[in-house]
């Protein structure tokens, strides 16, 4: 391609060169140079255009080269860098007395009514106190006792979320690792068809997707695990809320309690007679 075009700027500048008049010969040549400045100029021109086809022509082979080289696929992707991991195990416990079977169908499923009923199955009912016990007892103390009863039921709600939680994650966890091991092996795979531009970036966002998804996952159990902290906080407070006001309780009505105390005692040892 370059010879051709070369031999071409050769014969088109000996036809523009000016020529000497010979009086030998009947034909003269009129020199003018305006014309022949143009015709540097275009000669010029020329080879500007050659220099510049020639750095355009070496960055196209050095983009192709690059190209083909960014093509070109590791050998053994599966082998060097397959992976296998621990499936995914279901919560599995005996039921000598039938009260875990629900419990365990709820963890391993998800699905709320299951789950409700086995934590109910398998935990201690709570009793209510009845209006007339609470009726006779002080208001410091039906207050006590109803705050025990608020927190027992936080901890049942917080336990049944987590539940369903553990529940959900488990039932979804196949089609996980279904969908990670798609992820994998079109990675590896050496098929052109899996390993162009669209086809990396197409794996890419499904990736990223699948990391979102499975950090939601996370963020959840870490809720679930925040909230069942707060109620033993809740519940730490109400012991230790319960402790002080005994303590108040009993550093005022000491004097009073010693008195009548004593008193009792001194009247019984007064009235006492020996036999």
């Amino acid at each position: 391609m370059k010879k051709p075009l070369l031999l071409l700027l050769v014969a088109l500048a000996l036809a523009i060169a000016p020529s000497r008049a010979n009086a030998q010969f009947p034909v003269s040549v009129v020199y003018d140079p305006t014309n022949y400045a143009n015709a540097l100029l275009r000669y010029a021109q020329l080879v500007q255009q050659l220099n510049q086809l020639r750095a355009t022509y070496d960055q196209i082979i050095h983009q192709y080269n690059l190209a083909l080289q960014m093509s070109r696929n590791l050998p053994n992707m599966a082998t060097r860098y397959a992976t296998i991991w621990a499936p995914w195990r279901n919560g599995d416990a005996q039921d000598l007395y039938g009260n875990t079977a629900t419990w365990i169908e709820g963890i391993n499923s998800g699905v709320v009514p299951t789950v409700v009923n086995g934590y109910l199955q398998a935990t201690n009912t709570l009793v209510p106190y009845t209006p007339a016990l609470l009726d006779a007892m002080p208001a410091n103390e039906v207050q006590r006792v109803q705050s025990d009863a608020a927190t027992i039921h936080l901890a049942d709600g917080a336990a049944d979320n987590a539940m369903e939680m553990i529940g959900t994650i488990r039932a979804n966890a196949l089609n996980t690792t279904d969908t990670i091991n798609n992820i994998q092996n079109d990675s590896l795979s050496e098929d052109p068809n899996l390993n162009t531009e669209v086809s990396v970036l197409n794996k890419v966002n499904a990736t990223n997707v699948l990391s979102l998804q499975n950090a939601q996952d996370t963020n959840k159990l870490l809720v679930s695990l925040l909230e069942q902290q707060t109620i033993l906080s809740k519940q730490a407070r109400d012991s230790a809320a319960n402790v002080t006001n005994a303590d108040i309780s009993r550093r005022l009505n000491s004097v009073a309690f010693g008195q009548q105390l004593t008193g009792g005692i001194g009247q019984t040892l007064n009235t006492y007679r020996l036999p």
